[in-house]
């Protein structure tokens, strides 16, 4: 029935100038609605999707992007490969042999320090710790890759430091005899490349201020800085090893020094995954990531780093001196303890790891001894000034000291022991668990043990952190009434003094006629 007052010729114009509105071209794709909606509706009488109305939208937007694709270009735009395929394709190499593995190495196997990784995996994984069984393969394998590239004589798993952009995985390893030693010969060259440097610009700056008033010179002397522990000593002792991924490069870490522990002890920071970026904190570290990175693994190694009491024993040419012995042997008469045993007490569980000192080294180093070019310089101002008190040398606790002896923090214990299966004791083993640097473990199982760290690398302080607040300005000078500016005087006072200036000068001009 039409509608009143419209006729059907009417009704056809209006008809035919909406189908022209329709055809009308877009300006930006040259397309026109009515062309796109007849090649729509063909899509869905061909493909026949159930719930047509929930799909038209999508289906709408896949017809457009094809037509412009096909309009734009005539060849196929190459797909981007996805993250997971750049990796397998790094990994692709773990899973290859190198060119003339296909014979016997009986003597290089038996040689090897490549570490039992699956053997590892295995115990922590009763325990409910580890990286899964694919992860903790791929890592067995780039342990493999290093060990072969690296001349190492001792090399372990030493775990995983979570990061906000990527992880690290770490291995701690030691250099064989004579090895090891290039690259920090190249950083001490740099080191005193930039002391040159640093050196050329002050006689510059000296040179300039000669030509010019002198300025005042500072009494302030610096304290002397703490020396770093050699390679293969205190903090120092092993050689670290990094890597984002399994099958991506091994990146070795550099030595870490005493003053990058003690500010990392005053800071925490969440690590980004990059080595090279900065560390931004207060007090400012000295350092990038990978100083800081190599600074936590100390602090983490002296701190989690634990053994059975008697799988370790000191040899017969250490010092009587429990405080100075800093190395021991393994003791081929271990026999194991009990399961039970190992699981309650604290006291047959030990550190075989050096305490780190607050001075930020295992061995304390008098800072007041002075050599003695020092002396001849110092010759004069010595006698001057009165010598300083000979400080207390600085102790910690000696090697193998026992858990039972590490102090709590706020009332929370430092370990929590447990067995991993109570319906099967028999086949158990006993874990131990570091509540102070969370995702530390340990493991005895009668003559074996293990380490491990899956963690963010940071310490349980018991409360809030607070960073610390920015120490006062020193004054320059101390305030007196020689260095105060006065006030200015008044016209009337200005006169007055002018008056009793003009008094003594006459006084002083009678008392000269007079002789």
């Amino acid at each position: 029935m039409e509608s009143p007052g419209v006729s059907n010729k009417e009704r056809m114009q209006a008809a035919a100038s909406f189908k022209a509105f329709m055809m009308k071209n877009s300006t930006k794709s040259n397309l026109n609605l009515y062309d796109h909606l007849v090649r729509l509706l063909i899509k869905v009488m061909d493909e026949r999707p159930e719930n047509a109305v929930d799909v038209m939208e999508d289906m709408s937007r896949d017809l457009k992007g094809s037509i412009l694709t096909e309009m734009q270009d005539t060849l196929r735009d190459i797909p981007s490969s996805p993250a997971a395929l750049l990796l397998a394709e790094q990994q692709k190499t773990l899973f290859s042999r190198g060119a003339g593995d296909d014979g016997d190495h009986e003597e290089e196997l038996v040689e090897s320090p490549l570490p039992n990784v699956a053997e590892l995996a295995f115990f922590f994984e009763q325990a409910g710790v580890g990286l899964g069984r694919e992860e903790m393969h791929r890592v067995f394998l780039a342990l493999k890759q290093l060990v072969d590239t690296q001349r190492l004589q001792l090399c372990r798993f030493w775990g995983k430091i979570l990061g906000t952009q990527s992880n690290y995985l770490v291995a701690e390893g030691e250099f064989r005899e004579g090895e090891g030693e290039e690259e920090e010969v190249t950083e001490e060259t740099h080191e005193d490349e930039q002391r040159e440097e640093e050196a050329r610009e002050e006689n510059n700056e000296t040179e300039a201020a000669e030509t010019a008033d002198p300025p005042p010179k500072s009494t302030y002397k610096p304290p002397p800085p703490i020396p770093r522990e050699e390679n293969h000593t205190g903090v120092n002792k092993f050689t670290y090893f990094v890597c984002q991924e399994p099958g991506m490069p091994w990146v070795r870490l550099p030595l870490v020094t005493p003053a990058q522990i003690t500010v990392a002890r005053q800071i925490r920071k969440i690590f980004t995954g990059r080595l090279d970026a900065p560390v931004v904190s207060y007090p400012p570290f000295p350092g990038n990531e990978a100083n800081y990175l190599r600074a936590q693994i100390s602090r983490i190694s002296a701190g989690t780093h634990v053994s059975p009491m008697g799988f370790y024993q000191f040899g017969e040419d250490e010092g009587e001196d429990e405080e100075l012995r800093d190395s021991f042997e393994e003791n081929p008469d271990f026999e194991g303890i009990h399961i039970n045993e190992m699981a309650e007490p604290l006291n047959l569980w030990v550190h075989h790891v050096q305490h780190i000192l607050k001075q930020g080294r295992c061995v304390w180093v008098n800072l007041t001894k002075k050599s003695t070019d020092d002396l001849d310089e110092d010759a004069e101002e010595e006698e001057k000034e009165e010598e300083p008190d000979e400080p207390e040398p600085e102790v910690g606790p000696p090697l193998l000291t026992p858990l039972s002896e590490d102090e709590k923090i706020n009332d929370t214990p430092p370990w929590s022991s447990m067995i991993s299966s109570n319906l099967i004791p028999q086949f158990s083993i006993a874990v131990l668990r570091s509540n102070l640097w969370p995702g530390a473990y340990a493991y005895a199982s009668g003559k074996k043990f293990g380490n491990i760290y899956i963690g963010w690398g940071l310490k349980y302080i018991g409360e809030g952190y607070t960073p610390p607040m920015l120490s006062p300005p020193q004054s320059e000078y101390p305030s007196g009434p020689e260095i105060t500016e006065a006030l200015d005087p008044s016209v009337e006072e200005e006169q007055a003094l002018k008056d009793a200036l003009e008094e003594t000068q006459e006084l002083e001009e009678d008392e000269e006629d007079d002789d």
